[in-house]
Parts: C-alpha cells; sequence; structure tokens
C-alpha cells in the first residue's frame, strides 16, 4: 500500500476510533478492525460498514433489510456480534483471514432468502458476525458471447433485469421469486420456470470467483473441477464465499405466453391435480406448468375449500400453447382470454407475482415481497398420488390458517441430465416437487406450536407417497428437521442423514472435496458439509482424486 493511502486510512481510523459508537463497540470489534487495516488493500469506509447491536436503530434495519423469516428475529434468538457490509472483494478477503486469526466464527448472507436463517442467526455457535455482501452487485452482461458476470450480493431479478436491458432473446434460468440473491441461490442449484428447457441456474454456471478458508481468491482454473463442481449445487456456507458467477444466457423468444387458471374442488381440482401430475413433467419442454394450492373461501360464506391455481410460462405464442393444451392437457380447459402475450422480462415479473402493468424496473429494488413466520418442508414425487391420497391431503390443509403448497414439475432438460453432472441430484424419475409452507402473523410461542405441529404431521403423512431410500429434500428450503450439526465437530456420520436427503450419492463426494478444500471446518453452519475426521483421511487416501488445487 502506498504511503499516502496508509496515512489516509489511519486518519480514517483514528476517527472511528474516537466516536462513541466505536467506543461502545465489543473487543472482537476492535480485534478485527486491527485486522482488516493489516490485511485489506481497500480503504473501508467505517461509518456505513460496521454496525452492531449498541446503535440498534441501523444493526437492526441492515439485520433485517433481507431477511425473510422472522422466526429468526425474535429477541430471544442469538444476534451477530457485529454485521460488515465490504464494498470491495478485498474486504471479504481480509474478513475471512482475520476471523479466522481471531476465531470468530463468520456467516455470509447475500440474499438473507435461508429458509431457516442460516446466513444471520445461530444458536450453536458463539461469538459470531455476518458478512452480509449486498453491497456487491455489479453485473456484466456480454451479449456478443451470451455470458454474464454477477456479483454475489445481486438478485436474481436484477440479473434478469440487466439482460433484458441489453438482449429481449436472451435469459437466464433462474429463480421465480426475484428478491433471491443470486450468490446463495445457485448454490442449491437454482430451479425456474425454464428448467424444463435448460435444466437448473447451476447448470448454466460456466465459472466463478470464490474465497477459499485461506483468503485467496480462486476462478474456476485456480481452483479445479472437483470444487466447481461442489459449488454448483452443494449449498452455501460450506466450501468459501462466493463472489460472483459466470453466468451461460440462454436464447428466449420474442414472445412469451403466461396464464394463470384457478380450478376449486367443486370444479374438479382433485381430478384435474390427479391429472396433471401424469402430464406436467411430459408437456412440450417449453411449456411449464406449476400448481400453487391454498385454502378459500366459497362464495361469500366461510365456508372452506380448496384452489388450485395452475400459472404457466410457455416460451412461445398463444396460437402454438393452446395447441399443446389442447393435445396434451385438455382437462384445465385453457382458453385464448387466459393467455397473456408478452415479453420474457415481463413474463418474470407475471411469474413472481407483480400486476400485469408493473414497469420491469421494480426488478432493481431487489426487496423481498414475503416476510413472516413460517416453516417449509419439501418432497420430491416420483409416482403419481392417488386420488384418496390427494383428498386426505385437502382435509391436512382445512386445519391449518394459512396453508400453502406448491408443485413444481420436472421432465423435459431435467431428466436428461446425470444425477451426478452436479451436487443437485433430483433428475430422471422425478414427477415434481412439493414444497409446503405455514405462515403466521405474530411470534407466540403457543402459534408457533400449533403451526409447527401442523406441517410436521403433513409431512407425516405424506411420507408414503414421497420418494424412498431416501426421502429427499430441496436444499435451498432448509429444514433443520432433518437434522443438523451440534458444534463444529459434528461427524459426517451424523451429517449424513440430511446430507443424503438433499444430495443422495453425491453427498460422499462433497464430504472430499470439503476435506481438501477445508479440512479444519472453518465455513461451517447447522448444515454445512462437514469434512472427514483426520482418523478416516489416510484410510481413504487410496480412492478417487480430484482436480483441487491447493
Amino acid at each position: 500500500m502506498a504511503s499516502s493511502t496508509s496515512s489516509n486510512f489511519l486518519t480514517i481510523l483514528l476517527f472511528f476510533l474516537l466516536s462513541p459508537s466505536y467506543i461502545t463497540s465489543s473487543p472482537h470489534l476492535d480485534k478485527f478492525l486491527q485486522c482488516l487495516k493489516v490485511n485489506s488493500e481497500i480503504i473501508i469506509p467505517f461509518s456505513n460498514s460496521f454496525y452492531t447491536p449498541d446503535n440498534y436503530t441501523s444493526f437492526s434495519t441492515i439485520l433485517q433489510s433481507s431477511a425473510q423469516n422472522l422466526r429468526y428475529l425474535t429477541p430471544s434468538v442469538p444476534k451477530p456480534e457485529f454485521i460488515f457490509t465490504p464494498s470491495h472483494e478485498t474486504h471479504v478477503q481480509a474478513s475471512v483471514i482475520c476471523s479466522k486469526e481471531l476465531g470468530i466464527h463468520l456467516r455470509i448472507r447475500s440474499g438473507g432468502h435461508d429458509y431457516e436463517g442460516l446466513s444471520y442467526a445461530t444458536e450453536i455457535e458463539s461469538p459470531f458476525i455476518v458478512v452480509d455482501l449486498s453491497k456487491l452487485r455489479y453485473i456484466s452482461v456480454n451479449i456478443d458471447d451470451n455470458t454474464a458476470w454477477v456479483q454475489a450480493g445481486a438478485t436474481v431479478g436484477e440479473a434478469y433485469y440487466r439482460i433484458s436491458e441489453k438482449s429481449k432473446t436472451h435469459g437466464f434460468p433462474a429463480g421465480l421469486c426475484t428478491s433471491l440473491g443470486i450468490g446463495g441461490h445457485i448454490t442449491g442449484g437454482a430451479y425456474g420456470s425454464m428448467m424444463r428447457k435448460y435444466g437448473l441456474g447451476a447448470d448454466n454456471v460456466i465459472d466463478a470467483r470464490i474465497i477459499d478458508a485461506s483468503g485467496r481468491v480462486l476462478d474456476r482454473q485456480a481452483m479445479g473441477e472437483d470444487l466447481f463442481w461442489a459449488i454448483r449445487g452443494g449449498a452455501g456456507g460450506s466450501f468459501g464465499i462466493i463472489l460472483e458467477w459466470k453466468l451461460k444466457l440462454v436464447p428466449v423468444p420474442a414472445t412469451v405466453t403466461v396464464f394463470t387458471v384457478t380450478k376449486t374442488l367443486e370444479q374438479d381440482g382433485t381430478k384435474i391435480l390427479h391429472r396433471w401430475q401424469k402430464v406436467a413433467p411430459e408437456l412440450d419442454e417449453d411449456l411449464f406448468i406449476r400448481v400453487i394450492i391454498s385454502t378459500a373461501n366459497i362464495g361469500n360464506t366461510t365456508e372452506k375449500t380448496v384452489a388450485t391455481s395452475y400459472q404457466g410460462q410457455f416460451l412461445g405464442d398463444s396460437t402454438r400453447l393452446l395447441h399443446v393444451m389442447e393435445t396434451s392437457f385438455p382437462e384445465l380447459g385453457l382458453t385464448k382470454k387466459d393467455c397473456v402475450e408478452t415479453s420474457w422480462i415481463k413474463s418474470v415479473l407475471y411469474i413472481a407475482g407483480y400486476p400485469v402493468t408493473t414497469p420491469p424496473e421494480i426488478l432493481l429494488q431487489g426487496k423481498s415481497s414475503f416476510k413472516n413466520y413460517f416453516k417449509a418442508k419439501s418432497d420430491f414425487i416420483k409416482n403419481p398420488i392417488p386420488e384418496t391420497g390427494i383428498e386426505g391431503l385437502w382435509k391436512r390443509m382445512m386445519q391449518e390458517d394459512s396453508p400453502l403448497m406448491i408443485w413444481n414439475p420436472y421432465g423435459g432438460m431435467m431428466s436428461k441430465i446425470s444425477e451426478s453432472e452436479i451436487p443437485f441430484p433430483h433428475r430422471k424419475g422425478t414427477l415434481f416437487k412439493i414444497q409446503y409452507l405455514t405462515s403466521w402473523a405474530n411470534d407466540e410461542e403457543k402459534s408457533e406450536e400449533k403451526h409447527m405441529d401442523w406441517i410436521r404431521k403433513l409431512y407425516n403423512y405424506m411420507a408414503p407417497y414421497a420418494s424412498m431410500f431416501p426421502r429427499t429434500a430441496y436444499v435451498n428450503y432448509r429444514d433443520l428437521d432433518l437434522g443438523m450439526n451440534k458444534n463444529s465437530n459434528s461427524s459426517f456420520i451424523e451429517a449424513s442423514g440430511w446430507g443424503n436427503k438433499y444430495f443422495k450419492d453425491n453427498y460422499n463426494r462433497l464430504v472430499q472435496v470439503k476435506t481438501k478444500v477445508d479440512p479444519d471446518n472453518f465455513f461451517r453452519h447447522e448444515q454445512s458439509i462437514p469434512p472427514l475426521p483426520v482418523s478416516l483421511r489416510k484410510k481413504r487416501r487410496g480412492g478417487r482424486r480430484g482436480g483441487i488445487k491447493v
């Protein structure tokens, strides 16, 4: 660092050291700042980069900014000692080096959508800090070579918008919820409405830049193919900090058609849903129809029914869509008036739940429209659920205040990609995925117990209809009911319960990668991939050797 830069840095540091907010800060923050001074080449603007509970208003604002699940913001849940919002990748490098040097546990947050709050809350590590990547949101789109570099703190909505700015016939097959932080989203696979045509977001990543446990910045070539394999679907918080992804853009037509058709139980809802299970995975790959299921009142009465809303996106015009539907799924009764022809970027807004007239610029706000107390679970279904099973499901939904299920179809490209291509294994043979969710409006303990009990009983009821050996789950719908690492020394055998549910046979390879790149388990959380115990590492040296460069 040049001497003038060092002088400026010290001036800013001294000013900050004498400020009242700093005097009341924690000893860990003091040491962390001194360490950053040594290890960061770029001056850090302290006044808007560090947030401590001493200044409750600003701390609470940044903590809540992207957190979706209010269960993890209640007073009883331990809070980070401080939150650091780096504005340059060297700040992130320094935070890894300093956290490791000082023995402070670090959590990384890009979008804050993790269902169990693992990026900003923990009850098994103390003290801990949060490195929030929300300032790292630069996006560079290159239409000439069909790629885009997107920093981890950007949302998928921002990425979609910047792509559409450059081209009306390019897109990217990632999430349906536009406020997802792209850093963490892709680490879990990243499914979306174009997955039947192009696969997952993680299937369409061609490079990445990460910071490993030693604080090194690595691209695909430097990290090697094993680690590059692991970060595309092996979930976040286990192998390093994603700085940015290089995305492979996909072609989209100038005209995209969207629709929503709702059927209640009184409109043959059960029979149509039973038919959807068999049809949706076999439809034209350009067509994605998910089902959003909730309870509703019948007319103006207080009597309840179940409403099944079929929400579709078709990569083409309505004329061709209607032909596909008349041939393959006439039971839904889709008509021309149900169809909305629009652009790809407007179809993104539609699927995300925005009104038709909403301008695409709203995607640049990057804010979540859903914040509540909730619990979610997931299943992958390989055989159609019989009508009797569906009717039993309806009875249980009627017992809950705000139940929600979303059924997402697979098939198409998802069946053509090998289970071992990336860590995400839910491919050929999967008909659809179910997300179960219940939400409530307050944090009263009795209220939470009631809703948690309901969703767990519902999950138990669905066991005979779900995938088996193992009963699989989607890692981006984290579910701590499946098990957790109790501490930093938890064994890989203990973790294999939930690990096999998320990753099937890929779990063992993820453990091998973790053991190579982070043997001391620096990057860890309640469901992070654990390294092999030292006692087992020598025994396994004769096994698979990968391309990880260390």
